[in-house]
């Protein structure tokens, strides 16, 4: 087990914006259209902000309207959880961090193929490590 999921409250706010916080270990969201990467078209891995765990990749990112960045599949098996979200008076699909259980979003049957899923997540549970090409220049 990693430090990062031994942390405390007091732990992850010292780490964490008050945003952050509130998205990822309150289960919150953000505003439509709000977010950093809802329409980001970089390259690269987005890994969750909370422990660095990769997750999903640019190549399975798409626009789907929704106003929160979106994609079809994370980059591998066993590293997004699922929960019976019964919140808000709907019944929904939490997605969560396999490693150190932060909150990322929702995952809805009315994705793209090949999987049909999407996987509607949070900014702010997010960073996006660019590939190195897309970086900028250190001149």
């Amino acid at each position: 087990m990693s430090d990062n999921t031994l942390k405390n409250d007091e732990a992850w706010r010292e780490q964490l914006t008050p945003e952050e916080f509130y998205i990822c270990r309150s289960k919150g969201t953000e505003r439509p259209f709000s977010g950093e990467y809802w329409d980001c078209k970089k390259d690269g891995i987005y890994v969750c902000r909370c422990c660095g765990e990769p997750l999903f990749s640019s190549d399975t990112k798409y626009d789907s309207g929704s106003g929160w960045p979106s994609f079809s599949q994370p980059v591998k098996q066993g590293v997004v959880a699922e929960a019976r979200d019964l919140s808000h008076g709907m019944v929904r699909t939490e997605i969560l961090c396999e490693h150190c259980g932060a909150h990322l979003g929702h995952v809805f049957p009315d994705g793209p193929a090949p999987t049909g899923l999407r996987y509607c997540v949070n900014s702010a549970s997010l960073k996006l490590e660019e590939t190195s090409d897309q970086q900028s220049d250190q001149s």
